[in-house]
């Protein structure tokens, strides 16, 4: 008996357009013994935490190096520490080349150097007024009203937010796009907090926390009770293994970056 075709094929999928947040490796240097050595230092004891994580390999700092990238052997190395590489970005025409033939994609550039990368959401629709009666022609207007807003303070778009008024556990995820985060209660072990923006954690923070997602490089991470497995700033991470120092860990903190180092200091009364 043939097998019998779907009643309607043209439905078997749908293709739209998706946004994901993906962990950023960013190369300073194409040697692959090194980098090596520097997983095994600081990502070994904690590689759990990146738990077969998508990774985008950023080349900005090593576009203009003569020495060609081993993607195959860096993908290999990747994927020994539960990180999948999906595709690279901000390299030069050769090493995009070279990525491409080892089954990786190319990525958009990231806006991490903006000073401002967040992109934030239109203001809402002004509704439509009344004609004003024109004028005689002969008539003499002062056009300029003091406590009217300029164009430009109408065109300032209003800032968003999301707030969270539960427990996550482990394995739940809650991603603030375009907005800045608010949790009201416990980031458990195992839960990710991410926003566009930044995080704000009235309550301890256990899990993963990843602020400015799309470079937003002013963002920061704030917790009245800062315990977390993994800090992120606009793609600059930093897990807790080993623990944070004592003046900070499970203590009103913050943390903000200093070029592309993470401040992790207490917040003092």
């Amino acid at each position: 008996m043939a097998a019998s075709s779907p009643a309607n094929p043209s439905n078997a999928f749908d293709l739209k357009s998706a946004s994901l947040a993906l962990v950023a490796l960013v190369l300073r240097t194409t040697r692959l013994d090194e980098l090596e050595v520097q997983f095994e230092a600081r990502i070994a004891p904690s590689a759990d935490f990146f738990n077969r994580d998508p990774v985008v390999i950023d080349l900005t700092h090593v576009r203009d190096q003569a020495e060609p990238v081993d993607f195959v052997g860096l993908a290999a190395l990747l994927r020994r520490y539960s990180m999948v590489p999906v595709a690279v970005r901000s390299g030069s025409p050769e090493q995009l080349e070279a990525a491409l033939e080892a089954g990786l994609c190319e990525a958009p550039d990231s806006g991490a150097d903006l000073p401002h990368a967040r992109v934030a959401p239109p203001p809402e629709p002004v509704a439509a007024l009344e004609p004003e009666p024109v004028a005689p022609a002969d008539a003499v207007a002062d056009v300029t009203d003091p406590d009217m807003p300029s164009e430009d303070e109408l065109a300032v778009p209003v800032p968003t937010l999301l707030v969270v008024d539960r427990p996550l556990r482990s394995g739940q995820q809650v991603y603030a796009k375009n907005a800045d985060l608010v949790v009201l209660a416990l980031v458990s072990h195992g839960a990710e907090v991410i926003a566009d923006g930044s995080i704000h954690v009235y309550a301890p923070l256990r899990g993963k926390a990843i602020a400015g997602a799309t470079g937003d490089i002013s963002a920061r991470i704030f917790s009245t009770c800062m315990e977390p497995e993994l800090i992120s700033v606009a793609g600059i991470y930093q897990t807790t293994d080993p623990p944070l120092p004592v003046e900070v860990r499970g203590k009103a903190a913050q943390v903000r970056l200093d070029g592309d180092t993470l401040v992790i200091e207490a917040i003092k009364a």
